[in-house]
């Protein structure tokens, strides 16, 4: 186990049993996105699974929040679905942030266009999901002006505390070894502070690969990283790889607090 390891259930609880299958975080928030699915109001995510005796449960859903420009951040935000989706009971759902340059701006700085299957997301959607990641490049340090400006639209939530208690967490880009892996994330953290979510950072539970020296990799204690030099560096299978575990991580931790009975034991085979 790597030094700061993750967490274990504590000896005084029991194991988990099919009574607990029912206890969900903010119970506002589910019984709303429950009826949502049966009344068919959201097709946009089919989010139910089958329960005992015919019971309908939403199924868990982490959505994965981010801007990218030139892909890198993309890139650990599809390794970070797969982590979420190897756990059963919770999927990650992929949404941008909306665009904030004109496209001529875009042209200019020759910006690749974007998949459409990546839908963009609004901040009134934000309430549906179970836990959040979010995903942006720095700028000087911090995110990137598209996350902020997306930040900046959820002043509604704030002023009802919509997003209170949910588990949140981030995952960045630089250009440089010294741009802001940490400072970004760090400085971030206030937006979930407002918000009152709880904020997740990874720790060292990807265990030996956050001590390897022999290349270099981005990610920090605060979240996966990636370096993108001039643009055209791709992320190393290190950096993939903890993205994927920091979903998988993600994803245990949604479990605990909608099941809070269940263990979290990350996997330190890495």
């Amino acid at each position: 186990m790597g030094k700061g390891g993750g967490c274990c259930a504590t000896k005084h609880r029991s194991p988990l049993d099919e009574s607990d299958n029912d206890i969900l975080p903010n119970p506002q928030r589910d019984s709303r996105s429950v009826t949502s699915v049966q009344e068919g109001q959201n097709p946009r995510i089919d989010s139910t699974v089958p329960l005992q005796d015919g019971a309908l449960l939403k199924k868990l859903r982490i959505f994965i929040v981010f801007y990218s420009m030139y892909g890198h951040i993309e890139g650990l935000a599809r390794m970070m679905k797969k982590g979420i989706d190897g756990i059963e009971g919770v999927e990650g759902v992929l949404f941008r942030v909306p665009e904030t340059l004109s496209p001529e701006v875009l042209d200019q700085m020759k910006v690749p266009s974007k998949e459409e299957e990546v839908p963009v997301i609004s901040a009134e959607e934000l309430v549906e999901a179970d836990g959040l990641l979010f995903g942006f490049p720095t700028r000087y340090g911090s995110m990137s002006a598209q996350m902020k400006a997306f930040f900046d639209s959820t002043g509604q939530l704030w002023k009802e505390q919509k997003l209170a208690g949910v588990p949140a967490g981030f995952f960045v880009s630089t250009g440089t070894q010294g741009g802001g892996q940490e400072t970004t994330a760090w400085t971030a953290i206030t937006q979930l502070a407002h918000h009152g979510m709880l904020y997740v950072p990874i720790g060292y539970t990807f265990g030996a690969g956050m001590f390897k020296m022999d290349s270099i990799r981005g990610g920090s204690p605060y979240g996966a990283g990636v370096f993108s030099g001039d643009g055209s560096r791709e992320p190393s299978d290190t950096e993939l790889a903890l993205a994927e575990h920091q979903g998988k991580y993600m994803a245990m931790i949604v479990k605990r607090v909608a099941r809070p009975y269940e263990s979290i034991a990350p996997d330190h085979s890495t």
